[in-house]
């Protein structure tokens, strides 16, 4: 029997996306409250990490674990995920940040307050991305193209069966490992927000409770800067989808597909129907 209808495939991603922003704004908000005697940016960097590895065991199985509208539409796009899906999946993910943020945001009420109680520019950072002090429009757009480009190519290379990936159950790690990497090594400009969802959702968790500046950079020099990490990121999911499914998919060779961490099982008996076929 068929049980992983569109909505536990929505649940999946819900969930899963809770569990990244949980602990991607939690280790944000120790570090930025603690006045960085609690963290530091390497602490971020592998929080999110661990953060999206959790989240991908959490959904893998029912929804592929997208947990990612870059995602989302870049294997729309190249990898034949229904596009009627699209929508629900990305409604999904942004209802699982949005939730996600405000836990984080009740759990460090009291610290955000005792240290910011105007909910300034000084602690939005926990929830939203923004570029540094002095990083332009036109190079923030270009770090989360390159950034969230690396990302998909990477995911792709990971999850295509006939490019020999690793299993399904150390798929995930790499993905956490990939974020990691990421954050070390594109985080500066802007944050690495390489996510849509991840960004929006909390950013809106923060205006609804008290952060009205939220749609701006942090620093103010940007009045709109919540598109940014809308736009940006789905462009650079696409250009890395691209560059791996014509660079390197049509030339690696032909084997048998198989189920991979990016294709939700549709059915608990089709392992088993294969098996009586190949029998």
């Amino acid at each position: 029997m068929t049980r992983n209808t569109l909505w536990g495939e929505m649940a999946a991603e819900v969930f899963g996306t809770m569990v990244l922003i949980l602990f991607g704004a939690g280790v944000v908000a120790q570090v930025v409250t603690g006045d960085g005697a609690q963290g530091d940016h390497d602490s971020i960097a592998w929080a999110w990490g661990i953060g999206v590895t959790l989240g991908i065991y959490v959904a893998a199985r029912l929804s592929g674990a997208h947990l990612n509208p870059a995602v989302t539409i870049a294997l729309a796009a190249y990898k034949g995920f229904e596009w009627r899906k699209v929508l629900p999946y990305i409604a999904a993910q942004v209802v699982g940040a949005f939730v996600a943020a405000l836990i984080v945001r009740a759990t460090y009420a009291d610290l955000i307050a005792k240290i910011d109680p105007n909910h300034t520019y000084a602690t939005q950072g926990i929830f939203s991305t923004s570029p540094t002090a002095g990083v332009s429009i036109p190079s923030a757009f270009l770090d989360q193209i390159v950034g969230t480009a690396i990302l998909v190519f990477v995911i792709f290379a990971l999850t295509t069966a006939t490019n020999n990936p690793p299993m399904a159950n150390i798929g995930p790690f790499i993905v956490g490992l990939l974020v990691v990497a990421l954050g070390m090594a594109f985080g500066g400009n802007a944050g690495y927000a390489i996510n849509p969802a991840r960004d929006f959702g909390p950013r809106l968790a923060s205006w609804i409770t008290g952060y009205g500046d939220a749609w701006m950079s942090t620093s103010g020099s940007h009045p709109v800067y919540f598109w940014l990490p809308i736009v940006a990121p789905i462009i650079g999911g696409l250009i890395g989808g691209g560059l791996f499914t014509y660079f390197i998919d049509k030339n690696l060779p032909n084997e048998p597909e198989s189920i991979t961490v990016s294709e939700p099982v549709q059915d608990a008996e089709l392992s088993g129907q294969r098996a009586g076929r190949s029998a």
